[in-house]
């Protein structure tokens, strides 16, 4: 009997899945017994547009389509909340199950607090991460220092600490991400600051992360979450969906220690971005100033769902007035509005056409915030 918190390696019975799919395909697996035996009426998952820079949330209905979605995209940073508020009713007419990163799936569970989205109607499927790359810049990046044409390349991986390639001649490059960031490539800035590397809000967590030994290329490290995913779990294993078999005890330690050396290299991220000190204020006006008021960074907010925006009722000065740049408040109004609502998905600022780096403002506002609450909370206990 499956349960929560138990640790399986897995890959799919099916040997076409386990070729299609990454890392023996259980993943897909999982998805394609979820259609078949109508355990959900459909999949939102991201699922390859024109190439591998290129990802499109798709929603699939058909068993047979599944494969669609099978393998990475870590340079299609794309979350699926937005689509599953705005194009599929919030989850409230029919059963869905979500495959995402750990920020999507904890802005699934914002927005099911909300009541946006019903996520009793969700199964929701993890995806370890350990950040992404800016399609645009990484194709700049593979020319310049992989001296490798972008449209040659087949297939791309984050793993032990290298971003590898793979070309159309079967050829493999890699380097280093640190010595990537240091020089100014590498991930999003907000993925080199995430807290968030295994989704364990989410109903399963599927990742390469710890899988040692003979399975290391051909099998996915899952962790049960929650009871529902326990039920998925057990159910999909009866039904001779998945093959498992418990995790080496080198793999778990493996699996560990990498979650670790994630977080403290976030931590260290954060300390290198956030703006503090006397300088603070100064800093943040001047890339204010650079706002041109088109509002794609409430577009793109898998968490703005307000059907009035709050905040343009309280600074009236914003929408009335014409003059660019237009009032700095607004920005730091919402930072308050958005403190404990803020995921550090990044998407505002991929939005953002004057490249203000809005996911660092937005999440150092929010811890800063959240310290503020916690000595609030102190001091009126005492």
């Amino acid at each position: 009997m499956v349960k929560t918190g138990d640790k399986f390696y897995a890959k799919a019975a099916d040997d076409v899945l386990q070729e299609k799919g990454e890392c023996g395909g259980a993943v897909t697996a999982t998805l394609k017994y979820l259609l078949q035996n109508r355990v959900v009426d459909g999949v939102l998952a991201m699922g390859h547009g024109a190439d591998i820079y290129d990802g499109k949330p798709k929603f699939i209905t058909d068993p047979k389509r599944v494969t669609e979605l099978s393998g990475s995209l870590r340079c299609a940073p794309i979350l699926h909340a937005n689509v599953l508020r705005k194009y599929l009713n919030g989850a409230k007419d029919m059963r869905i199950a979500v495959v995402g990163v750990g920020c999507d799936c904890v802005a699934l569970e914002k927005l099911g607090k909300k009541g946006v989205i019903n996520v009793d109607n969700l199964i929701l499927i993890g995806l370890n991460c350990g950040g992404m790359l800016p399609p645009v810049k990484a194709q700049e990046m593979i020319q310049k220092l992989f001296e490798t044409d972008p449209t040659d390349v087949v297939n791309e991986e984050i793993a032990n600490g290298y971003f590898i390639i793979e070309t159309t001649a079967h050829e493999r490059k890699e380097l280093r991400i640190d010595d990537l960031e240091e020089m100014g490539w590498g991930r999003r800035a907000n993925c080199r600051r995430c807290e968030v590397k295994i989704p364990r809000m989410a109903d399963l967590a599927f990742g390469k992360w710890g899988v040692t030994g003979p399975d290391s290329s051909t099998a996915t490290f899952v962790e049960v979450c929650s009871e529902a995913g326990a039920q998925l779990l057990g159910d999909a294993i009866v039904a001779g969906a998945l093959i498992t078999e418990d995790p080496l005890p080198r793999g778990l330690e493996v699996r560990d220690h990498v979650e670790k050396a994630m977080l403290k290299l976030a931590a260290k991220w954060q300390r290198h971005d956030f703006v503090t000190g006397d300088a603070k204020d100064e800093y943040w006006l001047a890339q204010f100033s650079k706002c041109i008021k088109c509002y794609g960074c409430i577009d793109a907010c898998p968490i703005c769902a307000c059907d009035n925006c709050k905040i343009e009722c309280k600074e009236p000065l914003w929408i009335e007035s014409n003059e660019l740049p237009p009032s700095p408040k607004f920005q730091f109004t919402r930072a308050a509005h958005m403190s404990d609502d803020c995921v550090n998905c990044g998407q505002c600022e991929d939005a953002c056409p004057a490249e203000i780096p809005l996911s660092t403002f937005f999440q150092q506002s929010s811890k800063e915030y959240a310290k503020l609450f916690a000595r609030f909370d102190e001091l009126t206990s005492m």
